[in-house]
Parts: structure tokens; C-alpha cells; sequence
């Protein structure tokens, strides 16, 4: 069964796998990727550690876009603008790659 589509619109499987580390890093790199060719730096070193501010160099608007694809991908289950809005502005300005995975894993194993 062809289960992508579904999963662009947001409808997930049930696959524990999705809640894996490593596969949520890996979803949330290609998002990332996707971003940053925009910007014209689709190379950029993406690691657990790399920053959204000052590695990666993305500015809150693409932060929205983030969370769109975060929701487009996972659906309701994964709720970024809530994640942040818990966070003090040196927080957010210093959120790593490895800390919006943690929060996904969290939230899909919670569902």
C-alpha cells in the first residue's frame, strides 16, 4: 500500500518507526534542505547540534515554513508553534536540530 501521499497530507501511519530518532532527524533534514536550497545553501552542514539561528542561519519566517511542513508531514500530532511558544527568545535563538527532534519523538510517541 502507497502510503505517501497520505503522509504529505498529514495523515501518518501507525508505524512506530516514525517516532524513531533517526528517522525524524532524517524528515526533518530534508525539510531543512529544502529551506536552505531556497536560500542558496543546500550544503549546509545539518546535524542534532546545529542551531536554526546561527548555523543554519534562518530567520522566524522560516520558522513558519518549518512548522507548516512539520504539520504538513505529521499532522497534529507535532505542534511547533506551542513547542516555541514555551521558549524564552535566547532559547528560541539558540534551538538546536537535536531539540526539535527530541520534541517530535515526544510528541509522535504521545499520540
Amino acid at each position: 500500500m502507497d502510503t505517501s501521499g497520505a503522509t504529505r497530507r498529514g495523515i501518518m501511519s501507525t508505524d512506530t518507526t516514525a517516532a524513531d530518532p533517526a528517522t525524524v532527524l532524517a524528515d526533518i533534514t530534508g525539510m531543512l534542505r529544502d529551506l536552505l536550497e531556497e536560500h542558496g545553501l543546500p550544503d549546509a552542514d545539518i546535524t542534532r547540534g546545529s542551531t536554526f539561528h546561527g548555523d543554519l542561519e534562518l530567520e522566524s519566517i522560516d520558522l513558519v515554513t518549518l512548522s507548516a511542513s512539520l504539520r504538513e508531514h505529521y499532522g497534529d500530532r507535532v505542534n511547533f508553534a506551542e513547542f516555541v511558544a514555551d521558549l524564552e527568545l535566547d532559547e528560541i535563538i539558540g534551538l538546536t536540530v537535536g531539540e526539535l527532534v527530541d520534541h517530535v519523538v515526544t510528541s509522535l510517541r504521545a499520540a
